[in-house]
């Protein structure tokens, strides 16, 4: 397996794997919320109780009680649910979280408007809105972060696709709304205020894996594909394609992380092999004279599990320092991958700069996996890390004791 994965990334070294036994690690009480094929979550307070709620595909977990509360119908295809990821937004502006939500195949993007106060009380589902219909079919999953830093987020679309289009859609504001100034009514709540506008970093570069982090250290969010990486332009980033530079030919994680892990100035990224064994970071080492391109030398953190497929790089254990928290992306691929039938687990991982190695802690083996997304914050109110996840072996809520 590591010897296919090197001829596709020529430029990577390999050097020895380094995972440790745990002393004392953070431990976790363990609650299963639901048992279905939906791998997206996201946190926030959907309610206004001023406590965190969970929205995880077809349903939302209400904070204090985490009883199951309807949310949205989602189709069933091919052993998935036709949806790769919940993001939590006030699409409309009305002060309320909506949720926002792509799909695998379908290429339109929908959002799900928050129905208030009374109807989340009585367990009414989410009106169904179309934001986007993108046109673009194959999507493994996206990101929605603030590429330009202009405080609105973008809707960053990956394809397992390579050789297309790399898409990232803009929030920009609709024409302004007519309201009947004599009696004063408010527009109508359901239309949104945003609308998606499409722009294209390339044409022909895109692949299985993304993440957004500045890597050439000009101070500019980059995007990372599995064929490469975009350099975001130095002004006006809308304007044109951006640079693309095919430093690497990889199938990777959604996300791969971008951070300076060594702190020797330069930025690494650390990544899963999301369909097969392999956890991995790359330590940035210069660049190539002759080509230009970006060297990496890549060292092994774990091999242990396969199909860690999604990544979330947060303080869990409270000592002022990012971890790595990953497991195995359960039933990918309807158990096709290498390792697709092993028992699913979920681990987080502590960065120890001096041996520039990680140590590996468990959180759970044999029921809690993941799906494509990792919530990790304080959800109890309590100060500490907590974390919720949603694949194919259940949604469960992860309370750190």
């Amino acid at each position: 397996m590591l010897k296919r994965f090197l001829l596709a990334i020529p430029v990577l070294m390999l050097l020895p794997h380094h995972v440790t036994s745990a002393a004392d690690p953070v431990q976790f009480s363990i609650r299963l919320l639901a048992l279905d094929a939906n791998e997206g979550i996201a946190a926030g307070d959907v309610d206004g109780d001023g406590k965190t709620d969970l929205v995880a595909g077809r349903q939302w977990f209400r904070g204090g009680d985490w009883a199951a509360r309807p949310l949205r119908n989602i189709d069933d295809w091919n052993g998935y649910v036709q949806s790769n990821g919940d993001y939590l937004f006030d699409v409309n502006g009305d002060g309320q979280l909506d949720v926002v939500a792509g799909s695998f195949l379908p290429s339109e993007v929908f959002w799900y408007e928050n129905p208030g106060q009374e109807a989340l009380r009585l367990g009414k589902q989410w009106p169904k809105h179309l934001l986007k219909d993108t046109k673009k079919s194959q999507n493994e999953g996206q990101l929605f972060e603030d590429l330009d830093g202009d405080g609105r987020p973008e809707w960053i679309v990956n394809s397992w696709k390579k050789d297309c289009p790399m898409m990232v859609y803009r929030l920009i504001d609709r024409p302004a709304r007519s309201t009947d100034q004599d009696s004063k009514s408010a527009p109508d709540s359901s239309v949104a205020v945003y609308s998606l506008a499409g722009h294209a970093l390339g044409q022909t570069a895109n692949g299985h894996g993304v993440a957004v982090g500045d890597l050439n250290g000009d101070g500019k969010k980059d995007v990372l594909v599995g064929q490469g990486w975009y350099q975001q332009p130095s002004s006006d980033p809308w304007s044109a394609p951006w640079e693309f530079h095919a430093d690497w030919d990889i199938h990777s994680s959604l996300p791969m992380i971008v951070t300076d892990l060594d702190q020797d100035g330069d930025s690494d990224v650390i990544l899963g092999q999301g369909h097969d064994y392999g956890l991995s970071w790359w330590e940035q080492t210069g660049s190539d004279e002759a080509s230009g391109k970006l060297k990496f030398t890549e060292h092994e953190i774990d091999s242990s599990f396969s199909q860690p497929h999604t990544l979330a790089w947060v303080d869990v254990d409270g000592d002022g320092k990012q971890d790595l928290v990953t497991g195995k992306r359960y039933y990918a691929h309807n158990s096709k991958d290498p390792g697709g039938n092993e028992p699913p687990c979920l681990y987080y991982y502590t960065w120890d700069n001096d041996a520039k190695s990680f140590q590996r802690h468990t959180i759970d083996e044999g029921h809690v996996g993941c799906g494509l997304q990792i919530v990790a914050e304080d959800l109890n109110g309590d100060g500490k890390t907590d974390l919720a996840v949603a694949g194919k072996s259940g949604t469960y809520l992860l309370l750190a004791e």
